[in-house]
């Protein structure tokens, strides 16, 4: 059974940073992509960032990108988000999801751990 536990979050001030980390279990984790997303109250879910199997290509939406980064430690069946410079926009539940390598979906969520930044 794949589980994912996401941990890091927290409240910051706007400027700050914060490092997220997804471990996971019960998977050959250096097979599968990775990808963050966040949930704000009342809106949708988004896309954050992606990280390929092996680490070697990553993705970013526009709204995180210059102050985001996906990283992968295969070893320790972890995926981090670093993210500086944060803004009150950034404020939400941040969940990573696994899925197939080359393929865009996910099969598996963490339940979100809340990132909150303060102007």
């Amino acid at each position: 059974q794949v589980h994912l536990v996401e941990s890091g979050g927290g409240l910051v001030q706007a400027g700050g940073s914060l490092r997220l980390s997804c471990a996971a279990s019960g998977l050959t984790f250096r097979w599968y992509a990775m990808g963050w997303f966040r949930q704000a109250p009342g809106k949708e879910r988004e896309f954050v960032a992606r990280i390929t199997a092996s680490g070697g290509s990553t993705t970013y939406a526009d709204s995180v990108k210059g102050r985001a980064t996906i990283f992968r430690d295969n070893a320790r069946n972890t995926v981090y988000l670093q993210m500086n410079n944060l803004k009150p926009e950034d404020t939400a539940v941040y969940s990573c999801a696994v899925g197939p390598s080359g393929e865009t979906r996910y099969d598996y969520w963490g339940q979100g751990t809340q990132v909150t930044v303060s102007s």
